[in-house]
């Protein structure tokens, strides 16, 4: 799943609040992710795709959110919308309190570079730059925010992340002497380095075994419970979702169910309920209808 936003879909549209972006629509302060009445439509005339149908979610912060759904549920537009990657076609969305739903493009790349963390199952680090400074770079791109650290803070930063992701004394080493679990480890601690509002994982152990795959969710799950930060993981896996503290199940732009922490197996099960056909009574009587 590609997490870009086009200039082509930058140029022709724009995102009118809906009701919950309207003056004096109440809103969780407490809420590090916010979405109300959010919608993201495609096309136009009988073409038109609805990818999200109305999207009312307040994910708190210090939480961990697994998203789940059948291919075409929305998961991926759920995650570009939250994320600021793509305009709602209606609908609010606000990041740690930001109304972010208005932002111009500019606004919206420094949010995304200073409030935000990615985690991609490529991992996405750059081959030419060390370890350490693979982690640094959100800070270096982040300029404002970050103008005051100097250079040794921003290094005695970038080894207290990398000792917590077990990668101790391997700062100065490149991206290809590494495995991909360990690269893996310097994308999720270049995630944290500006200690952003949320961070959004992409099918974050897609391209792991099942050991290495534990270790980086648990990583993450340290992250929520050490470090109070926020995670939204979009994910096919019922065992990495049991990580989470609630698991959203989207179907048809919606979300057509939640579970709490649960265990793998009871994931799945609700993930087969949700993914398998009507049975051909119930479509008798829908079609009746």
């Amino acid at each position: 799943m590609g997490l870009r936003r086009s200039k082509r879909q930058t140029e022709q549209r724009t995102a009118p609040p809906g009701p919950a972006g309207q003056p004096g629509a109440s809103h969780d302060a407490t809420a590090a992710v916010e979405l109300r009445a959010v919608r993201r439509q495609y096309g136009r005339g009988q073409a038109t795709v609805h990818a999200l149908r109305g999207i009312d979610l307040s994910l708190p912060r210090g939480s961990f959110t697994a998203v789940m759904g059948p291919s075409g549920s929305g998961k991926s537009t759920f995650l570009q919308c939250a994320a600021g990657l793509d305009l709602p076609t209606a609908g609010s969305v606000r990041l740690g309190g930001t109304e972010i739903t208005g932002m111009n493009e500019n606004e919206l790349t420094e949010l995304r570079r200073s409030r935000l963390g990615f985690v991609f199952q490529a991992f996405n680090l750059l081959p030419s730059l060390t370890v350490e400074q693979n982690v640094l770079l959100p800070m270096r791109l982040a300029g404002g925010r970050t103008r005051t650290r100097t250079a040794s803070q921003g290094q005695a930063r970038a080894a207290d992340l990398l000792a917590r992701v077990g990668l101790e004394g391997k700062g100065r080493r490149r991206p290809a002497e590494l495995s991909g679990g360990q690269q893996q480890r310097v994308a999720i601690a270049r995630a944290l380095v500006t200690r952003p509002d949320v961070i959004f994982a992409d099918e974050p152990t897609g391209a792991l075994d099942t050991t290495t795959a534990t270790e980086v969710l648990c990583l993450l799950r340290s992250a929520v419970d050490t470090l109070g930060a926020t995670v939204v993981m979009v994910t096919h896996d019922p065992a990495a979702a049991a990580h989470a503290d609630q698991v959203l199940f989207l179907a048809d732009g919606l979300i057509a169910d939640r579970l709490p922490r649960s265990c793998a197996a009871t994931i799945a099960t609700r993930m087969t309920a949700l993914t398998a056909p009507a049975p051909a009574a119930a479509r008798h009587a829908g079609a009746a209808a």
